[in-house]
């Protein structure tokens, strides 16, 4: 039997897990916050190693033979010509970058050009659009950048004692604008569009491959983002999806090779397995129910649940088009949420607070499509966030989605995701593992919602919502990136939300 822990920094807090390296059992915990305010966007990344030191007081890692680190995403940490820091690192959830994001999508020739490059187009949080802000801003500052590192590459560096080799993975590195998921390959012409010249890059590990070993013996393994570790804690593969149900939401699947959209509406990201992740987003998600609940007087999303649970399949022909905040999925940035079929026999209480829970699922089964569409299987959906618990979600969900949900126990997955890393790169230095098969350790507890015979009624459910979608903005999935078929519900059977996500913020351990 060995041991190694799985250490994850998000942006509020380190978290630490030691696990037993054959099972995957969990042996103990650290946690910690950082010295920070988590709402922050410049930060001194030494507080993440203060933050670590203290979540592993008490031995909490005696005995730990590896380590992986999974962090917090799209954090730019840019060093000078010496390896020090040119200004605080700019964290995920800083937007400055809208504007500059923009820019570069107009300088490089539009959404196609960049879906072809790299795989997806500039967003505000990736690091290629903080560079293009940091030479616009602060031009003497990007000009001192020698290199850049994430806050995963970070913190494996510093535990390694700050080597001249530094590294990333194919996770972390598939989400900085300049990393091509497709090839494998930096595009260095990319980067220096946005800085105004070249730099450093962190050369990319394999899955299994080791960053290396620390003056005591201590292997690190290649680390991760943490959506990337998430994943791999919950045991995802091929046929898996995610639906991340925060304020917005998400649906990323795990498929076998790098999904090319010219629209822009697939962003495909690697994941920590050597596959892939690619992912579609919505706007609106949960807040769709929490603007149901204050318009019906209701404080907790729960009793929202109950009520919903009185009307019946179809809301008695009432249809929410959730698109509360404009949309991303379909791309209707400037428009407004709908409330359609009004009759006197639907103007009731119940069938308000069910219509929003099926038009925030059928939403994202229309983005599940867009995968789908593109020969993305999903056999099975996790369902992941704090709403994933209201009975509403887990009645109307399979049906909708026309596959088994399945609700997770809640857990330290991206800490366990990375412990699972460090145990893969620790038995392949041993030669007891191949570096094409990671361990085989237990998947995540978890509830078990099936379809069953309600795939009809699912189907109906998304007919009424598709003839009223299409009604309203007609055309709007013309295109690449239509859904995968409109034919119901059984078509082809991816941080700091406060509503939680793939890896939702708690305060302590769990």
């Amino acid at each position: 039997m060995g041991i190694v822990a799985g250490l994850d920094s998000s942006s509020a807090a380190t978290r630490i897990v030691v696990c037993d390296t054959d099972t995957g059992a969990v042996l103990r915990q650290g946690y910690a916050p950082h010295p920070v305010d988590p709402k922050a966007t410049d930060i001194d990344p030494q507080a993440w190693l203060l933050s670590l030191g203290e979540a592993a007081t008490g031995g909490v890692l005696e005995g730990v033979q590896a380590i992986g680190v999974s962090a917090q995403q799209h954090g730019l940490i840019a060093l000078d010509g010496q390896g020090g820091l040119v200004r605080p690192a700019l964290l995920g959830n800083d937007k400055r970058a809208q504007v500059a994001a923009a820019d570069l999508v107009d300088a490089l020739g539009g959404r196609r050009a960049w879906a072809e490059a790299v795989g997806g187009v500039p967003q505000s949080g990736q690091i290629l659009a903080k560079l293009r802000w940091l030479a616009r801003h602060e031009p003497e500052a990007a000009r001192r950048v020698a290199s850049v590192m994430q806050a995963h590459d970070w913190i494996v560096w510093q535990l390694l004692g700050r080597p001249v080799r530094r590294t990333t993975d194919r996770g972390d590195a598939s989400g900085t604008g300049y990393w091509a998921a497709g090839s494998g390959t930096y595009r260095q012409d990319l980067i220096e569009l946005a800085l105004g010249h070249r730099i450093g890059v962190p050369e990319v590990l394999a899955p299994a491959e080791a960053a290396g070993t620390t003056p005591e013996g201590l292997l690190i393994s290649a680390g991760t983002g943490e959506t990337m570790a998430a994943a791999f804690g919950l045991g995802l593969g091929a046929g898996d999806a995610v639906v991340s149900l925060g304020a917005s939401g998400s649906v990323m699947a795990v498929h076998g090779e790098a999904l090319t959209d010219p629209s822009g509406t697939i962003t495909s990201f690697a994941d920590a397995t050597g596959m892939h992740l690619p992912v579609v987003h919505t706007s609106n998600a949960v807040r769709a129910l929490r603007g149901t609940a204050e318009l019906l007087g209701i404080e907790d999303l729960a009793d929202l649940s109950a009520l919903a649970l009185t009307s019946t399949p179809g809301s008695s022909g009432l249809v929410l088009l959730p698109y509360l905040e404009g949309e991303r999925t379909p791309h209707l940035p400037h428009t407004a949420g709908t409330l359609s079929g009004l009759r006197r026999e639907s103007m009731r209480r119940e069938h308000l607070a069910r219509a929003a829970f099926e038009g925030m699922l059928c939403s994202l089964a229309d983005a599940m499509d867009v995968l789908r569409g593109r020969g993305v299987e999903v056999r099975r959906v996790f369902l992941l966030g704090a709403a994933a618990e209201l009975p509403a979600v887990q009645a109307v969900a399979p049906a909708v989605f026309g596959a088994q949900v399945v609700v997770p126990q809640p857990a330290e997955y991206a800490a366990l995701g990375a412990a699972r890393q460090a145990a893969w790169a620790l038995g392949v230095s041993r030669g007891t593992l191949s570096p094409d098969t990671p361990p085989a350790w237990q998947g995540a507890a978890a509830q078990v919602f099936e379809p069953g015979d309600d795939l009809a009624v699912g189907a109906a459910v998304r007919q009424q919502y598709r003839a009223t979608r299409e009604h309203i903005h007609p055309g709007a999935f013309d295109g690449p990136s239509a859904p995968a078929s409109d034919a119901g519900a059984g078509a082809g059977a991816a941080g700091t939300d406060p509503d939680g996500g793939l890896v939702p913020e708690r305060p302590g351990p769990a």
